[in-house]
């Protein structure tokens, strides 16, 4: 996370593009794939009742104890060695379904330890670069203060979408992207499931603000009435080592209009001038 761990910097900039397409009023968010927390880790922390998920169970108990045991959490990551052959045990625990068997902290610990020491943050491969955990230790303090008034779930979309949905909830989805399904083998996501966030979401009370990569597939999924699509682009950071400035097409559907937060802060004066 860019706020916690590293592996979100492609996003910053469409991060951006989300926030300012909030609506301007809710009182519950409900994070439904939080992975990194990319978003709620930048969005303002007001009054209203947050909600981080996340389907991978490893995740949700990090985010659990550096919530409630950061100094517990830090004091297991304090000896830890970047080391080659560490890594590939943590990784051969992680491939065998070995970590949940752990206590808490130490699973957390083993987990943030993979995360941070392997390549791209992608769990398999060592990363072979110095990275120093103390200097994660400062992060881990910001975001445990963050993360006290936030409810970490472990559940399917669906039935988490079904449960805190009410007319003034904001659901922000970042799901797997379209195409990409085969990297998402530990939360088992399929094709089919794009069709069925699609239909769980189309029957809300609340509202939702939905990103997606831009395909035809995706357009023709959520063709649906009264849905807003609009597309957008950021930097590609995967290659801008061989084509700088290149964009990616990103879609942002909702069942809003997602210029209203613009409008209200235009409208919003004490005085008229």
């Amino acid at each position: 996370m860019n706020s916690f761990m590293s592996w979100v910097g492609g996003k910053k900039n469409l991060r951006d593009e989300v926030l300012a397409r909030f609506p301007p009023y809710y009182e519950r968010y409900i994070e439904v794939f939080g992975g990194a927390g990319w978003v709620l880790f930048h969005k303002p922390p007001g009054a209203d009742f947050e909600v981080y998920n996340d389907f991978n169970s490893n995740l949700a108990n990090l985010y659990r104890c550096v919530r409630d045991k950061p100094a517990k959490l830090k004091y297991k990551l304090r000896y830890v060695l970047d080391s080659r052959e560490d890594f590939e045990y943590l990784a051969l625990l992680h491939k065998r379904g070995i970590l949940p068997r752990l206590y808490d902290v130490d699973r957390a610990a083993k987990f943030y330890q993979l995360i941070r020491y392997s390549y791209a943050s992608g769990l398999d491969s060592f990363g072979s670069q110095p990275h120093s955990i103390w200097s994660d230790f400062p992060m881990i303090d910001l975001a445990a203060r963050r993360l006290q008034k936030v409810v970490v779930e472990n559940k399917d979309f669906e039935k988490l979408i079904k449960q805190y949905d009410r007319p003034v909830s904001f659901f922000y989805c970042d799901p797997p992207y379209f195409a990409t399904e085969s990297y998402y083998k530990d939360v088992g996501f399929t094709a089919k499931d794009h069709i069925r966030l699609r239909d769980t979401l189309l029957e809300i009370k609340g509202k939702f603000l939905v990103s997606y990569n831009d395909c035809p597939e995706i357009r023709e999924i959520w063709d649906k009435p009264n849905t807003h699509i609009e597309e957008i682009s950021r930097l590609n950071n995967l290659a801008q080592r061989y084509d700088a400035g290149c964009q990616y097409g990103e879609l942002l559907i909702s069942n809003y209009d997602t210029s209203e937060r613009a409008k209200a802060v235009r409208q919003l004066s004490l005085f008229d001038n």
